[in-house]
């Protein structure tokens, strides 16, 4: 990390804060400026309600996203029914509820700049992540 002057930083995807990882994937956490931006990597056969829901203990993902996927397709669906693709080079803003899964055999890479803070954080039992500032959600 690039510290130039209070306020102004500069970081490089190699080397990230936190490292989370979990069945068939990983978040890789950067803390800049105050906020928390994440890289997701989902391999192929990755699914939410696969592999994150054991971490987060809902029955769907409550993180709300905003991003930009890098590569691969993302199938969601909401928990009203709704569905929706997301596409190597898409923007998407997805709200809280929702499962997904990785389309193909390329693995989705996305840099989420909303729906990072807590996301397959485990936690000890009781704790929920309940830290400061996340509202108890769980992702």
């Amino acid at each position: 990390m690039q510290k130039m002057s209070e306020g102004i930083e500069a970081k490089t995807l190699g080397k990230p804060d936190e490292v989370r990882t979990f069945d068939k994937g990983k978040v890789e956490i950067f803390n800049v400026g105050g906020a928390v931006i994440g890289r997701a990597t989902f391999n192929p056969g990755w699914k939410w309600s696969e592999c994150v829901k054991p971490v987060a203990k809902t029955e769907s993902c409550q993180a709300a996203h905003v991003g930009y996927q890098l590569s691969g397709t993302m199938h969601i669906v909401f928990d009203d029914g709704r569905e929706l693709d997301i596409n190597k080079g898409d923007f998407f803003s997805l709200p809280a509820g929702h499962d997904g899964w990785v389309v193909g055999e390329e693995p989705a890479v996305a840099l989420d700049f909303q729906g990072m803070g807590d996301y397959a954080k485990k936690s000890e039992p009781g704790y929920a992540n309940a830290k400061e500032g996340s509202k108890g959600r769980k992702h």
